[in-house]
């Protein structure tokens, strides 16, 4: 369905209502583990399960966008001993839609790992469910043990020879966490620190063993694809940008919220499903995919496409699809000190140049948000994001790094007004028209 004018296909949220239908009792209505029986029943190949989910152009819904299909093929076939992850650790400010699926359809998940499980011959699996939203780990407890009472979980599930065993695991809240070996190190019992790469989770990953982990969305989206057809999944959205997508709006709308959309629609009808901006203000500045991803100014936005390959082109990352709006009340030298704060605090210290970087950002910026910035300062702070940027163990550096890039590429002048005058360039000119 290409025609963005069109209602869109509700793969994951479709027929929820609220708290009173994330039961089996409820999903088996909406036609529920039909994809995993369906499986069982005409005895796919794990080789034809893969190359399913590889037709339908899936790609990771957590942020790095990678091709599910592709990623499942890497798991060594005779590896013995391996393990599947979920990474339910969503500690992305801003993203809150993994904790939505596990409240409202927790089975979906349940049936997507299954299915994952038989397509790459893994018998264990375990979901890392982050530490903050305790109500939603009980409620995927409870779901697992309705899965496994009725023969959709343990050994000869739905009587093949297929066993798989689902556990739930939780973290305590660290943001590093939510990186995969930094997870598997958590899970594993340790501090969660990254683990240098190679060697890749795919060969060397929980204990050791060869292990594949994806996001919650991007497993809630394999039962459809089953069901369907990834041909069918891949028509809902664009080449390359296979399917529905949900995005987390937030900030300064009317109606906050999940919307799930077909990839490749238009930013600004998704703002509108959304209830337009607050108030009627002018649209002054989204992030597009969490706080790590570049900032883009409204009017760049407003032209963009929501898929992976546009808001690319725009110059930011669709990443976990966690839409910030931000209107012309905001000034961007607070906000940028908002994230700087929350990065600095939740670096793992295992790095020197993140370690140490994200202090340097966060002070810099702290001064010339309160009137003490220096004419060097932005000069100062590109430098050191410079210097954290791919020279870390995992992506945290980058992730501190770009905001603070991108905010002064495309809001420099509100930071150089700061450091002029010292005071804020908006609440300024907010007096002037008042």
């Amino acid at each position: 369905m290409s025609d963005q004018t069109a209602k869109p296909e509700q793969i994951i949220l479709a027929g929820l209502d609220g708290e009173r239908t994330w039961r089996l009792a409820d999903y088996d209505k909406r036609g529920g583990y039909a994809a995993l029986r369906k499986i069982l029943a005409d005895k796919m190949t794990p080789d034809a399960v893969i190359n399913e989910v590889k037709k339908s152009g899936l790609r990771g819904r957590g942020g790095a966008g990678f091709p599910t299909g592709l990623k499942w093929s890497f798991m060594p076939k005779h590896a013995g001993e391996r393990y599947l992850v979920c990474n339910s650790d969503e500690g992305e400010p801003g993203t809150f839609k993994d904790r939505d699926i596990m409240r409202y359809n927790p089975h979906i998940l349940i049936e997507g790992m299954a299915i994952a499980a038989y397509a790459m011959g893994i018998k264990v699996g375990y979901n890392y469910v982050h530490g903050e939203i305790w109500d939603v780990y009980q409620r995927m407890e409870d779901a697992i043990a309705e899965a496994r009472e009725a023969g959709f979980l343990g050994d000869n599930i739905l009587g093949s020879d297929f066993s798989f065993q689902l556990y739930n695991t939780h973290g305590y809240g660290a943001y590093i966490c939510g990186e995969e070996t930094a997870l598997l190190e958590s899970l594993e019992g340790k501090k969660g620190q990254p683990r240098f790469k190679p060697p890749f989770p795919a060969t060397f990953g929980l204990y050791g063993k060869p292990t594949t982990i994806n996001n919650t969305e991007t497993f809630a989206c394999v039962p459809w694809i089953i069901q369907h057809g990834g041909e069918h999944f891949l028509a809902i959205g664009r080449p390359n940008n296979g399917g529905t997508k949900i995005f987390s709006v937030s900030g300064h709308v009317t109606r906050p919220g999940n919307y799930e959309v077909p990839l490749g629609t238009p930013f600004a009808k998704l703002l509108d499903m959304a209830g337009g901006m607050r108030g009627g203000r002018p649209l002054k500045a989204c992030i597009p995919g969490g706080s790590s991803m570049p900032v883009l100014p409204g009017e760049v936005m407003l032209q963009a496409d929501m898929d992976y390959d546009s808001i690319a082109k725009a110059g930011s990352m669709l990443g976990s699809g966690a839409v910030i709006i931000m209107d012309d009340t905001v000034c961007m030298v607070r906000a940028l000190e908002r994230l700087s704060y929350f990065y600095y605090e939740e670096s793992c210290g295992q790095c020197t140049p993140c370690r140490e970087g994200t202090g340097w950002l966060y002070r810099v910026v702290h001064r010339i948000e309160h009137g003490q910035g220096r004419q060097a300062d932005l000069d100062l702070l590109l430098s050191v994001a410079g210097n954290i940027q791919g020279r870390t163990i995992c992506a945290f550096g980058d992730a501190a790094a770009l905001p603070v890039k991108s905010f002064i590429q495309h809001f420099r002048a509100e930071f150089q007004h700061h450091i002029d005058h010292r005071e804020c360039l908006v609440s300024h000119e907010v007096k002037a028209a008042a």
